[in-house]
């Protein structure tokens, strides 16, 4: 036993000097990123506005606001019909694909749905009040019309490939729409780009941090599973590999039977909450709408309050970005502009539903104070607590199953990122394309079990500003290639009354 012990004590030893090590290597490029990602361009004209607001936001928000406008707020007008296209209204056999509507939002939703739903939103209420909420919903609402613009691309620029797999996403948008219009080098940069910051980014936002939180809450919970990190971050690891070697259809499957399982359970518990606080409701309905227009300076004001909101929607959602194109291009569609349709409702549950439930548990409770300076999933399981001890178990079962699909959805989106880098090298030196893609979930699931004893945060932050820096090389695409998207929407609409006036055809 004492051998044991001491073999555990140099373990430790050696993690928490490894996990130093790799820190201080990654802070100056984290330094840089930050820079780059968060330099205030107000500030740098002179103009005080009270908060930092950094440049990759504005970006983000001006993408979302410019497609909101540009198709005639579809994320208003398109809500119903995407509700029909995943019921599966207008399904039709032998489509092109892999996946159903339903599994391609299952999929993107299952990795945009995480711990961020539960901790960021709690660091966004508790630095920015209760108006950081009005703006999150926002955010979420004009983010709808950027998930429509990257997810019809998605779809009319994949490939089909020999065994019937498909291949799609904003690598090949970039290359093949801005190619089209001949600028095939820039179009050829950014899609790199892109996949460059796809394939690292992964790494981070999509298993480190994801399995490092299943094993901190574990511990927190069940206190005898101290020293026991590892072994979940294996057991975690063994889970997600088991789906992954399956490819897409093997993630879809697993998705769209966990997400809704996991909504309706974190939502459910939500609801619990706000109604035994029901009587706070007013008061909190004021707290929310006086705190997003007339915050204190202390939150950096008016701006500061909207950029927290802002920014939460954008971490969580990933509207933008450009991952759910990958997954929504592998559906089963002849036509491009109904994934664009049913990728409406992505930011619409993450942000409008989910994040809002989480930050209403929050406000109702009382906690958005944070008297106990308490840390993200803390304040909310602290909100939690109030209805009964017990109640914050309902957490664990949640943030395993948010880790879990998020784990698994953001391996394909690293997957075929890395293909795209190295698959036709590999095809061509090789013989097989399958080596870049089982490098990869091999290297992927390594990191995954590492991630729960690795303390790793300028590693994990690095990766989230590339994966936040995706957005980039991604919107810039869908400026330029939105008059294609407008151009396939009108053709949709009027196939669309034909089939509603004869089913048949």
């Amino acid at each position: 036993m004492l051998l044991g012990s001491t073999s555990i004590s140099l373990f430790s030893q050696n993690t928490v000097s490894f996990s130093d090590q790799m820190n201080e290597l990654f802070k100056p490029l984290l330094n840089i990123m930050d820079q780059i990602l968060f330099w205030d361009p107000f500030q740098a004209m002179g103009i005080e506005l009270g908060a930092k607001v950094p440049i990759i936001i504005l970006w983000l928000i001006f993408g979302a606001t410019f497609f909101t406008i540009y198709f005639r707020f579809i994320n208003f007008r398109g809500l119903k019909h995407a509700i029909q296209l995943v019921l599966g209204h207008f399904d039709k056999d032998g489509h092109e694909g892999e996946i159903s509507h339903f599994q391609a939002i299952s999929t993107a939703c299952a990795s945009t749905v995480g711990l961020g739903n539960i901790a960021g939103v709690a660091v966004a209420i508790s630095l920015g009040g209760p108006g950081a909420t009005f703006w999150m919903i926002i955010a979420g609402l004009i983010g709808m019309s950027s998930k429509f613009t990257e997810c019809t691309l998605g779809v009319k620029y994949r490939k089909i490939n020999a065994d019937d797999s498909v291949s799609g996403g904003p690598m090949y948008y970039l290359r093949d729409g801005f190619a089209k219009k001949g600028w095939k080098r820039t179009g050829k940069f950014l899609a790199i780009l892109f996949a460059i910051l796809a394939s690292f980014g992964a790494l981070g936002i999509g298993n480190m941090f994801q399995s490092n939180q299943v094993a901190s809450q574990a511990v927190a919970t069940f206190p005898v599973l101290a020293n026991f990190e590892l072994l979940i971050g294996i057991i975690i690891a063994v889970l997600v590999g088991i789906v992954i070697i399956g490819g897409i259809k093997g993630i879809a499957r697993v998705n769209d039977k966990l997400f809704p399982i996991m909504a309706i359970l974190y939502i459910t518990s939500c609801l619990v909450v706000i109604g035994i606080n029901i009587n706070q409701f007013g008061e909190a309905v004021s707290l929310i709408f006086e705190g997003a227009f007339n915050a204190d300076a202390a939150k950096g004001g008016f701006v500061g309050v909207m950029i927290m909101g802002f920014r939460r929607a954008a971490f969580s959602n990933e509207a933008g970005i450009g991952s759910a194109a990958i997954a929504h291009s592998t559906v089963k569609t002849q036509r491009p502009v109904t994934e664009g349709y049913v990728s409406l409702l992505e930011p619409f549950i993450d942000t409008v539903v989910i994040c809002t439930m989480t930050a209403l548990v929050i406000i109702f409770t009382g906690l958005y104070q944070n008297p106990d300076n308490l840390a993200g999933a803390q304040l909310t399981s602290a909100a939690f607590s109030t209805v009964s001890p017990w109640f914050p178990y309902l957490l664990l079962p949640t943030i395993f199953l948010f880790a879990y699909t998020t784990i698994i959805s953001w391996s394909y989106y690293g997957v075929k990122s890395f293909d795209f880098l190295v698959g036709d090298a590999c095809e061509k030196y090789f013989g097989k394309r399958i080596y870049a893609t089982r490098f990869y979930q091999f290297f992927f699931l390594i990191v995954t079990a590492l991630g729960s004893i690795l303390s790793l945060s300028a590693v994990v932050d690095f990766s989230d500003m590339l994966v936040l820096a995706m957005a980039v090389p991604n919107i810039i695409g869908l400026l330029v290639l939105a008059p294609e998207v407008r151009t396939e929407l009108r053709e949709y609409n009027i196939w669309i009354k034909t089939q509603i006036r004869n089913p048949k055809n």
